[in-house]
């Protein structure tokens, strides 16, 4: 409750709070070229790279596994970075941030006919602070910098 201005991707629910949406992440599936062939509704034969058991509840873990139902688990990782890494290792196959894994050297985009779920991410602060023009200037600034970085 210190904090002047709050970045998250949960939408804020607090009246008290007024919140703007500020970018959406799209994911996908990466996996090493020519390594694994998955087939959507299966997955027999591959493996995957998943968010750790205590982030099991992300979108993206629910998507993989009903996408891939017959893929086994190699490791988990609450780290998007160790996962892209072990994805380039050969580990397995890994539902990561577009940026991320387009930017990861020796992974490519996997399609399985659906994309996994994107992500936004929000800004939010209280309604008290609205008016304190440090804070205009630092949400204007941070609107300003996601705009020049594109979509």
């Amino acid at each position: 409750r210190e904090a002047d201005c709050v970045m998250r991707i949960l939408p804020f629910e607090d009246p008290d709070v007024v919140s703007r949406r500020l970018l959406r992440t799209q994911y996908a599936v990466y996996g090493r070229p020519g390594l694994w062939n998955p087939a959507a509704g299966d997955g027999a034969g591959c493996r995957l790279v998943l968010m750790d058991t205590a982030f099991g509840s992300m979108p993206d873990v629910g998507w993989v596994t009903r996408i891939l139902p017959n893929a086994s688990v190699a490791a988990r990782s609450n780290s998007r970075e160790a996962q892209a890494r072990l994805c380039a290792l050969g580990v397995g196959l890994a539902v990561l941030p577009r940026p991320l894994g387009d930017a990861t050297p020796g992974i490519e985009p996997i399609d399985l006919g659906e994309s996994p779920p994107a992500r936004d991410t929000w800004l939010g602060y209280h309604r008290d602070m609205r008016r304190q023009p440090r804070l205009s200037r630092f949400v204007e600034l941070v609107v300003a910098r996601l705009a020049a970085t594109g979509p």
